[in-house]
């Protein structure tokens, strides 16, 4: 049983859900991640509605709201957040492998925690890093379940564990301890 309190794993990262606007803000970036056509597109638009209705008594401009791609989502509110003064805020919905990677990258560029508010509407995918290899794959599967790697095709569990510099989730060799082992030769 996967215990939240000691992971690094956001609830909004395994089930839907939407986190609440943080109405101390000055200005706002609000981003619909997903690439064009997705299926989750929809559900996106009405968290971002939602939100931009609660902000709505803002002053012309303090809601800047933006439908992109992840890849471009990072670009601009890198942007954004280097001309960005006290009271900025970041709002992301999407699914959550999309809102992980995008938040990392805000995370990165200097945005705190409490400045980043994440509408997650699908939590299926995850990206999983490789521990072994260093390769990222795709997965619908489980935390704790189990994937193949997109790279050394080693069976890798997929730990309770997402990292905030990337936003992957990380994977390790499901069988490591059934493996043959041997202490190595001394080196003379």
């Amino acid at each position: 049983m996967i215990r939240l309190e000691s992971s690094s794993v956001p609830t909004w990262a395994i089930a839907p859900e939407v986190g609440t606007l943080d109405q101390r803000g000055r200005t706002f970036s609000l981003v619909v991640i997903g690439d064009p056509g997705s299926r989750h597109l929809p559900a996106a638009r009405a968290i971002a509605e939602a939100w931009t209705a609660q902000l709505a008594a803002r002053p012309a401009g303090a809601v800047v709201h933006r439908e992109l791609p992840a890849e471009a989502a990072v670009a601009v509110l890198t942007a954004d957040l280097h001309r960005a003064l006290v009271g900025h805020r970041i709002l992301l919905t999407g699914t959550a492998r999309d809102c992980l990677a995008v938040r990392a990258a805000v995370l990165a560029a200097g945005a705190e925690d409490d400045e980043v508010v994440i509408g997650v509407v699908d939590a299926t995918e995850r990206t999983v890093w490789c521990v072994h290899c260093a390769a990222t794959t795709v997965t619908t599967a489980a935390l704790e379940g189990e994937t193949s790697c997109s790279g050394c095709s080693r069976r890798l569990v997929v730990h309770p564990h997402v990292s905030r510099r990337t936003g992957h989730h990380l994977g390790y060799m499901a069988d490591a301890e059934e493996q043959p082992w041997s202490w190595p030769e001394p080196r003379a």
